[in-house]
């Protein structure tokens, strides 16, 4: 009998089941489901591979710390061999947890294996620990994890390349560089098994995220293509489910790399001709036919913000214009904007008009310099959360979505004294009752 996990597979790949609408929590509580020969898979946030072999087991990527005692538990259910390797794909919590039952296990420790710049990475996100919070308080809603997070450090490290044995079968790592410095993906050659870690997660890829450190989009681009040249039959990407097939498996990397290519060379060649970062955020696009596919959706990053990255990559980052090179503080600019325009109030009314014409980045503009320029006006931050509840509802992808909210929250928190997360929810999940009924 398929696990069910394939046939949902197959039903995304061909459209008559949105990635969304996958049901991973049913698909968790029927445990580890072999996917592939001696190849097991835990759906989740950042999912769990475990392999098979005769020395015993791999595991690629342990999982989150919220999962993990379940995580095992199914593990466990499906091999009681001894846990030789686990391999790490990137310096992320929700890659790094789930270890401490497997070391407590009776016997040898199981080695953890990493690309050899995880551990600076780590030691990165304990200088960043307060950012990071806060970052995930604006995207989530709530402390996803304590930062920096519980972590096993790597017993083994690699630069390039290192292959690991299980017996029967290897898993062949790779480093590459992605939304992280330090990524790594395998290829198991005996059973066509390629491990893609986040390089690939059925969605425009992370290469951009506004709130995190540098992305490299044009090793990303190479990684991928490297992947789909080894013609392996059954990708198991980071997130999502897997993709079956040789000529799919190769169409999706390949696809993927094309679409970061594409904003790379469109940026390039107007950083070229002189644009400023302006310019070149309003004009360049993904390819239209790339765009539409189902692992090309902007439902975390997106094309903008990659952009960004790419300017900061290649050029640094002053945007071009002279003016804010070394600007005036924020609140200075915004009271003399306010003093041009009859005051604060008469600035967020023009938000209110730019709202009602249908751009609401320039009423988000307008709503910021408004309370930025008279911060305890409370009719001011009425319609700095109107506006930017309404550009929550315009959005797609989550971190826009998680940005914008906070801002709502913020300002409707100080009118009514509501308690800022409870409204942030609200607004994240659409139970904004309190906005005009025309723009719901």
């Amino acid at each position: 009998m398929e696990s069910p996990i394939l046939s949902y597979a197959d039903e995304v790949w061909r459209g008559s089941v949105r990635p969304e609408d996958v049901p991973y929590a049913e698909l968790r509580r029927d445990g580890m489901q072999e996917i592939a020969y001696g190849v097991a898979m835990w759906p989740a946030c950042g999912n769990v591979y475990v392999v098979r072999g005769e020395d015993g087991l791999g595991l690629f990527d342990t999982g989150d710390a919220h999962e993990a005692e379940q995580s095992y538990r199914a593990i466990r259910k499906w091999s009681a061999e001894p846990l030789k390797y686990a391999i790490f794909s990137r310096s992320r919590a929700d890659r790094l947890a789930g270890m401490e039952e497997f070391d407590a296990e009776p016997g040898p420790r199981p080695l953890v294996v990493a690309q050899e710049g995880l551990a600076r990475r780590l030691t990165q996100h304990g200088r960043t620990a307060g950012y990071n919070a806060v970052v995930d308080l604006r995207e989530q809603g709530f402390p996803r994890m304590v930062w920096p997070p519980p972590q096993r450090l790597p017993d083994l490290t690699y630069r390039d390349r290192l292959s690991l044995s299980l017996g029967d079968v290897t898993f062949q790592l790779t480093h590459a560089r992605g939304d992280t410095d330090d990524a790594t993906w395998a290829f198991l050659p005996e059973r066509g098994v390629l491990l893609t870690g986040d390089l690939f997660a059925w969605t425009v890829p992370g290469a951009g995220d506004p709130q995190r450190i540098q992305r490299y989009p044009d090793d990303w681009a190479v990684a991928l293509r490297t992947m789909a040249a080894l013609d392996a039959d059954l990708l198991l990407p980071g997130r999502g489910l897997p993709i079956r097939g040789a000529a799919r498996v190769r169409r999706a990397l390949t696809d993927t790399a094309d679409y970061l290519d594409s904003l790379v060379e469109q940026t390039l060649d107007l950083m070229n001709a002189g644009a400023r970062l302006d310019e070149i955020l309003h004009s360049v696009k993904p390819p239209p036919a790339l765009a539409g596919r189902p692992y090309l959706r902007e439902r975390h990053d997106e094309p903008e913000f990659i952009v960004r990255n790419i300017w900061r990559l290649h050029g640094g980052w002053h945007d071009g214009n002279p003016a804010n090179l070394k600007p005036a503080p924020d609140a200075v600019f915004a009271r003399a904007v306010a003093e041009l325009s009859a005051g604060a109030a008469s600035v967020a009314g023009r938000a209110v008009a730019a709202a009602a014409d249908g751009d609401l980045r320039l009423a988000c503009q307008l709503a910021e310099l408004a309370a930025q320029a008279e911060p305890e006006n409370r009719r001011v931050h009425e319609i700095r959360a109107l506006v930017y509840a309404m550009r929550v509802q315009q959005e797609r992808g989550s971190i826009a979505r998680g940005v914008y909210a906070w801002a709502a929250a913020e300002s409707r928190s100080k009118t009514t004294g509501m308690d800022l997360l409870d409204v942030y929810h609200d607004v994240a999940e659409g139970r904004m009752w309190w906005l005009p009924s025309k723009t719901k």
